[in-house]
């Protein structure tokens, strides 16, 4: 467990420096640029999760073996996309329905997102993890 919680304070770290490269990039799209906010949200987190994935792989998750950089990388895609539509769909749903104002709703949905992130990226990804889990 001791093992689990400073793997995630690593995840938290670098997510929150990935989360500060996405809302630095929606905030400058939606209000400098005046991209419409759905448009400067995929935009922003898209950015992020390249920072995000080379951190990740280097500071959070062990790789695997027999799992080669390119497939890691395209399983991480994959991962990221469907935390995207979840990000994007949270937004979507918050600012339009909701009338959550969309800063707002960008940190609640980064909070969603965050634990969705975690899980599969430790469960598809991270050599430790199997180990671990080996023993539960």
């Amino acid at each position: 467990m001791r093992k689990l919680l400073r793997q995630f304070g690593r995840f938290a770290i670098v997510g929150s420096i990935a989360f500060l490269i996405d809302f630095v990039i929606l905030l400058t799209f939606t209000e400098v640029f005046k991209v419409d906010y759905l448009l400067s949200a995929t935009i922003g987190f898209t950015t992020s999760i390249v920072f995000c994935y080379f951190a990740s792989m280097k500071y959070v998750f062990r790789h695997k073996d027999g799992l080669s950089r390119r497939r890691e990388f395209v399983v991480f895609v994959v991962l990221s996309a469907i935390g995207l539509l979840l990000n994007d769909g949270l937004m979507y749903l918050g600012v339009t329905y909701a009338g959550v104002d969309y800063r707002l709703m960008k940190l609640l949905a980064t909070m969603a997102v965050t634990l969705y992130n975690f899980n599969t990226r430790r469960k598809f990804l991270d050599a430790g993890a199997a180990e671990e889990d080996a023993f539960i």
